[in-house]
């Protein structure tokens, strides 16, 4: 769509629901940083496939 992830947290999310207490709980855990970590690990060992 082209829009931030940020807005699109915000348009499914709505204050103290579930959806962002559930957000909220991968983000203290480190989400974020998993998922770009698993993403920069796969394209690595692609590069050494080739």
């Amino acid at each position: 769509t082209g829009r931030h992830p940020g807005a699109l947290k915000d348009a499914v999310c709505s204050p103290g629901g579930a959806t962002i207490q559930g957000v909220r709980a991968l983000e203290a855990g480190g989400f974020r940083s998993a998922a770009m970590e698993a993403v920069i690990a796969a394209y690595e060992k692609s590069a050494e496939m080739k």
